[in-house]
């Protein structure tokens, strides 16, 4: 899968999730921040990205994520392996 198919697809949760436009996200939103994300909804982004890509991010590679870029990359490690 291709960095472009992994951010479409993260992009897409992100929309239905957080309720915002899929076009106005990009590798730059801070998760946090820009999606005033709390813990809870954290937690269940990242639950989506595990059950939509079929692999598991522990907690402490979780809190080292707060871009949209920085989990696709994550994601694009993960799947390369």
């Amino acid at each position: 899968m291709t960095k472009e198919e992994i951010f479409n697809k993260i992009a897409a949760i992100i929309a239905d999730r957080f309720e915002v436009d899929q076009s106005t996200v990009t590798n730059e939103i801070n998760l946090e921040q820009d999606l005033d994300a709390d813990s809870i909804d954290f937690v269940e982004f990242v639950l989506e990205l595990e059950d939509t890509f079929g692999s598991e991010i522990s907690d402490e590679d979780a809190e080292k994520l707060n871009t949209v870029g920085e989990v696709v990359d994550y994601i694009a490690a993960r799947q390369a392996k």
